[in-house]
């Protein structure tokens, strides 16, 4: 199975991550408009993507008032996980785009997943924004990266990929709810794949 991951971007001018593996290497990049993401995804079968992709149950949309939190999101809160509600301005702009994509991708025939790479970093113990710890924990899990300068939005892909493959292989870590799902690469999965990639 082909899996590309987003670490999706609210507007299309700033960066969407981009992460997905070829010919025994990890393509990491960004791209910027909806063509581009789309193009990019055409020959992927599992896409995963670090944005909110359903509104909570017995939200209508999200310019009209109504709960602010969904089950999965929940879940994340009783796990110790902080995130940034759907209601919170930005997050109305990506919430937006990242369903609208979903649906295309959907429409298309493809598997597409939420993901939140600020959970896994919190469960590998991790800053969120410390770029170097990140890409040192990478290079500790032997995933061929490139010796270079990386965006934070495509050390977050990296993590989007690590959990599409971790949902792949059966030992995603997985918050549920009836409105919705957030798929995570679990401890157990990631010092497995350090022995096979």
């Amino acid at each position: 199975m082909q899996r590309d991951t987003l670490d999706l971007a609210g507007s299309p001018k700033r960066p969407t991550g981009y992460a997905f593996w070829k010919d025994k290497k990890l393509e990491v990049g960004c791209v910027y408009k909806d063509e581009e993401i789309l193009s990019l995804a055409q020959s992927f079968d599992l896409i995963m993507i670090d944005a909110p992709l359903s509104l909570p149950e017995g939200r209508k949309d999200l310019e009209t008032p109504g709960p602010h939190f969904r089950e999965c999101d929940m879940e994340l809160r009783k796990a110790g996980i902080k995130f940034f509600p759907i209601s919170l301005g930005p997050m109305r702009m990506l919430t937006k785009r990242a369903i609208f994509l979903a649906n295309l991708f959907k429409k298309q025939g493809k598997i597409v997943f939420e993901t939140y790479p600020g959970a896994f970093y919190d469960s590998a113990g991790i800053s969120r924004r410390d770029r170097e710890a990140i890409l040192k924990f990478y290079r500790y899990i032997n995933l061929n990266l490139e010796a270079r300068e990386y965006l934070q939005d495509e050390l977050d892909a990296v993590a989007c990929w690590l959990s599409g493959v971790c949902y792949t292989l059966g030992k995603a870590r997985l918050f549920v709810g009836k409105d919705g799902q957030i798929v995570l690469a679990s401890e157990e999965c990631v010092e497995l794949l350090k022995y096979t990639l």
